[in-house]
């Protein structure tokens, strides 16, 4: 039996250091079994308590100090359907906060508890500001909607902002080398243009204008309310012009609203069990499941679904990433992944949870044929999140099936490559620089430096990049086909760098069903014929401690030998580097995202298959 290296686990205890240092040489993902919460600590009735105030990440970011957090997307959406099924459970209190919920997450959160709500259990949800996310959840979720008397409604419509840097460039004096395939397919813009193109625009405003009426219309009806159509676009609003509004019931604090839960569930109890502290204990596994996790027999024998996670730009490895999100998805990491699940007999079943931008072509293209062959052998559902825009939609296409939210963004098919070029700038300020090669030929010789950022491309070479990003893009249409088991007359008018709205990309066949990961995790029990109850499990993200403890792959199991203490400190450097930075320069994690999914171009790679623009719905 392989070993794995241990992730995600707090150990207490001399006995527990011990097994830690013993496995600090192995290697792999840590296989997590998905909890089953809903007996503990309900045995009297009471009012669950949900809170989202920190955020609800898709997958468990890596800490440097510990293991993740169970606060995560997938985990919720399973406690929640199993704590909603418990005769304990006289209501739920939700503490939104002023929390930044993405979209999709939101829809499907709001619709489970929705679910709640239409039982007759009260729903109430407090929050410190509701935005167009949290308002979002709150509308299909909640009976009762609490406001912080200091807070707001701050819901404004639906925008993306586009930066455009072609002026600064000009005036620094950087050659911009960019090519496209695909006429809507805008990646390169923020360099190369002072405003968007007519094509990108209305691109752009088709997906934003899917997504908006997804919103408004889930709203509307889930308040049952239709004057809140017109409301909804107008903030912000104070909290008692928001009350006059009808978008809010109460004002008041958290305290008060959770008193006022526990009037409407009948019950003098609320009890805590997702998010917050202390940590709700039902979520955490039990010793004896920490070890069976550990030595990778969380469910031995056992036919499950596994849930990967795929976050983030795509890049040949994740680890190590010097910009941008600390999430992200390597080829390397998800394909061992990927295979290794597609010999487990165990697993029937597996749900790719996806929220990605995009990024190497390369990438992409090696994790499609992993993809292709695990669903060659098991039903492979894939479930998008917020995104899965360019490379996230080349892995998505080799899925049995899709499930996409109304929500999500889907598409920009299309390949966008090129380089900075700095050494005009560079002789600005005195620095020049020379190419010396192996042929005299100056055109050859320009060739053998292409890649180089000193240098422009001259006209040949521009036109053989062009040639050869045709080609991935071809590519990239006919692993859609195969995929999907469409025609390329199918695919192609969705192609050429075209977003959608998740209802806009069911009708041009880029997805099977509308939903969220409950769907998905629904559809892959039905399509390996597993019940309905069947066990789910997780493959978390590594981290912690430990990865720093550990070697790497240079230290092979049962290796004794001694970490680099130096490489170590560099490790934790770029870890800290990579959470702390975009917070001190006032970053959105969506421009991270953006920005690591750009960043194979630092490497070498030549074509990206990467969303236009870092977009984020506000």
């Amino acid at each position: 039996m392989s070993k794995r290296r241990a992730r995600g686990v707090r150990w207490t205890g001399v006995g527990a250091l011990a097994v830690a240092a013993s496995m600090a040489g192995c290697s792999g993902r840590e296989r997590a079994a998905l909890p089953a919460p809903p007996a503990a600590g309900l045995d009297e009735p009471a009012v669950i308590e949900i809170d989202l105030s920190r955020g609800l990440p898709e997958s468990a970011s890596a800490s440097l100090f510990g293991p993740p957090s169970g606060r995560t997307h997938v985990q919720l959406v399973q406690s929640l359907r199993a704590l909603s099924g418990s005769p304990s459970a006289k209501g739920f209190l939700v503490r939104l906060g002023s929390a930044r919920l993405a979209f999709a997450r939101a829809h499907e959160i709001g619709r489970i508890l929705g679910d709640v709500r239409a039982s007759g259990r009260p729903v109430v949800c407090h929050a410190d500001e509701y935005n167009n996310a949290t308002m979002l959840l709150a509308s299909i979720a909640c009976s009762k909607l609490w406001l912080s008397p200091a807070g707001q409604v701050d819901t404004v419509g639906i925008a993306a902002q586009l930066v455009f840097a072609k002026g600064l460039l000009d005036k620094l004096n950087v050659d911009v080398d960019f090519l496209q395939v695909g006429k809507f397919k805008g990646a390169s813009e923020p360099f190369t243009r002072e405003g968007a193109s007519p094509e990108a625009r209305r691109s752009l405003e088709s997906a934003l204008g899917g997504v908006r009426e997804a919103w408004l219309s889930a709203i509307v009806e889930g308040r049952g309310k239709e004057e809140l159509r017109e409301a909804l676009e107008d903030g912000p609003f104070a909290p008692e012009e928001a009350k006059a509004r009808a978008l809010v019931d109460e004002i008041g604090d958290f305290e008060s609203a959770t008193e006022d839960a526990k009037k409407l569930a009948g019950t003098e109890r609320s009890v805590p069990r997702f998010g917050g502290a202390p940590r709700d204990a039902s979520l955490s596994r039990s010793l004896v499941d920490v070890f069976r996790s550990v030595s990778g027999a969380s469910s031995l024998g056992t036919p499950h679904v596994t849930v990967v996670p795929a976050i983030g730009g795509i890049t040949m490895s994740a680890k190590g990433m010097p910009i941008g999100s600390s999430d992200g998805i390597g080829e390397r990491e998800l394909g061992q992944t990927i295979t290794r699940l597609t010999e487990d007999p165990s697993a029937k079943a597996v749900v790719l949870r996806i929220d990605s931008p995009g990024g190497s072509a390369l990438a992409s293209d090696l994790l499609w044929q992993k993809l292709m062959r695990l669903r060659q052998k098991k039903p492979l559902v894939v479930s998008i999140g917020g995104m899965a825009a360019s490379g996230g939609y080349y892995l998505a296409c080799a899925g049995t099936k899709i499930v996409a939210e109304r929500t999500s963004i889907i598409g920009s098919i299309g390949v966008v490559g090129g380089k900075f070029a700095v050494g005009k700038a560079l002789a600005d300020i005195g620095i020049n620089a020379e190419t010396v090669a192996a042929n005299p030929d100056p055109q050859r010789a320009a060739r053998a430096a292409y890649m180089s950022a000193l240098t422009p491309w001259d006209e040949p070479t521009r036109a053989r990049v062009l040639a050869s990003m045709e080609a991935v893009y071809d590519l990239f249409l006919k692993r859609i086909t195969a995929g999907r088991n469409l025609p390329l007359e199918t695919i192609s008018p969705s192609a050429e760098g075209r977003i959608f709205g998740g209802v806009e990309a069911a009708g041009r066949s880029l997805v099977d069903e509308l939903g969220g990961l409950e769907r998905a995790i629904a559809l892959a029990r039905e399509l390996a014929e597993l019940p309905a109850d069947a066990p789910v499990e997780i493959e978390q993200d590594e981290g912690g401690l430990l990865e720093l403890l550990a070697t790497g792959d240079e230290a092979s199991e049962g290796s004794a030998r001694a970490p680099d203490r130096a490489a170590l400190r560099e490790r934790a450097r770029e870890a800290m580097a990579s959470v702390l930075l975009p917070e001190w320069l006032g970053v959105a994690p969506e421009v991270g995202t953006f920005a690591a999914s750009m960043a194979p171009l630092l490497a070498g790679e030549r074509a990206l298959t990467v969303l236009p623009f870092a977009v984020t719905l506000r």
